[in-house]
C-alpha cells in the first residue's frame, strides 16, 4: 500500500467518459476494475472504493470480534461512517471530482 502523494492528473474526456465507472466505484469497485481499466478517473475511485470495502471489512471484524461496546458502538457508528464516506465519493465521482476520501482515500492499492 502506498501513499498518494501526487494529486492523480485525469483529462477532462476520460472524466466524461467514466463518470459512472467512478459512480460504480463506491458501490462494488470490481465493476471499473474489469470494465475501464484503461481510465485513470474510473481506476482512482475504484481504489477509493476498495479502501471503503476493506475499511467496513475491519470495522465490522472489530466490531464483531469485541463484546457488547462493538455490538452496541463500534459496529454501528463504523457502519455509519462507511455509509458517509461512501455517500461524499459517490458526490466527488457524480462531479467529476478526483479527490481522496477523508482519513482512508491518501492509500493506494489499485495501480
Amino acid at each position: 500500500m502506498e501513499t498518494q502523494v501526487d494529486k492523480v492528473e485525469v483529462d477532462q474526456q476520460d472524466i466524461e467518459k467514466n463518470k459512472i465507472m467512478g459512480v460504480l466505484g463506491y458501490i462494488i469497485f470490481l465493476i471499473p476494475l474489469l470494465a475501464a481499466r484503461e481510465s485513470k478517473y474510473a481506476m482512482f475511485h475504484a481504489n477509493q472504493g476498495l479502501l471503503l470495502f476493506l475499511t467496513a471489512v475491519i470495522i465490522n471484524v472489530v466490531g464483531g470480534i469485541i463484546p457488547i461496546i462493538g455490538w452496541i458502538l463500534i459496529i454501528p457508528l463504523g457502519n455509519l461512517a462507511v455509509f458517509i464516506l461512501a455517500i461524499m465519493g459517490i458526490i466527488n465521482a457524480a462531479n467529476g471530482n478526483v479527490k481522496p476520501l477523508p482519513l482512508i482515500g491518501k492509500y493506494t492499492i489499485l495501480k
